[in-house]
C-alpha cells in the first residue's frame, strides 16, 4: 500500500477540509492538465481516480471533474458526497440526469452508462466503497442527504 494512504484518509476526515475544496479540485485540475491526465494528487496518495465528463442537464456543455472511485467488476463506483456539504457536487446532478458519460482512467477514455444504486445493492456496494475511502461514513454523518451512489459500466465489450 501507498504510505500516503493513511495519511490521505486523515485529512480527507478534518472538519474544516470541505473549505477548501475548489482550490484542491484547481490544484488537482491543474497538475492533471500538465502530466496530461497521468498524475493526479489522488493517485500520489495511493487512492484510485477517474476523470468523469458529463454534460450539463441545462447547458449541454461537457464538464470534466476528477473524482476518487472504485474499481468495481470491470466498471467503477463514484459517491455524489461532497465532503458532506449539505448541497450535492453539481457533477452528481448531471449525471443523475444522464444515461452516458465519459470516463478518463489510467489514460484510457470509456464510454459509460450511469446508474444509482438502491436499496440492498447500494448498502452491498457502500462497504465495497468505504474500505477504500472509509471517510464516506464520515461524509454520510455530515449531511442529511443521502449520498448517491453511482455505478458506471463501460459500454464497450
Amino acid at each position: 500500500m501507498n504510505p500516503l494512504r493513511p495519511v490521505a484518509v486523515r485529512i480527507g476526515a478534518l472538519p474544516w477540509l470541505p473549505r477548501y475544496s475548489q482550490p484542491i479540485i484547481a490544484v488537482d485540475k491543474t497538475i492533471q492538465r500538465a502530466t496530461r491526465g497521468k498524475v493526479t494528487l489522488l493517485a500520489i496518495a495511493g487512492l484510485p481516480s477517474l476523470v468523469l465528463t458529463v454534460k450539463g442537464r441545462k447547458s449541454g456543455v461537457p464538464r470534466s471533474t476528477p473524482l476518487l472511485c472504485v474499481p468495481h467488476d470491470g466498471g467503477w463506483l463514484v459517491v455524489g458526497s461532497n465532503w458532506g456539504h449539505p448541497k450535492a457536487p453539481s457533477w452528481a446532478i448531471n449525471l443523475r440526469a444522464a444515461d452516458q458519460a465519459q470516463v478518463l482512467y489510467d489514460g484510457h477514455e470509456h464510454a459509460v452508462s450511469v446508474r444509482i444504486a438502491e436499496g440492498d445493492e447500494r448498502a452491498r456496494l457502500w462497504q465495497v466503497l468505504l474500505q477504500t475511502w472509509p471517510n464516506y461514513a464520515l461524509y454520510a454523518k455530515r449531511t442529511d442527504r443521502v449520498l448517491p451512489v453511482f455505478v458506471l459500466t463501460s459500454l464497450e465489450s
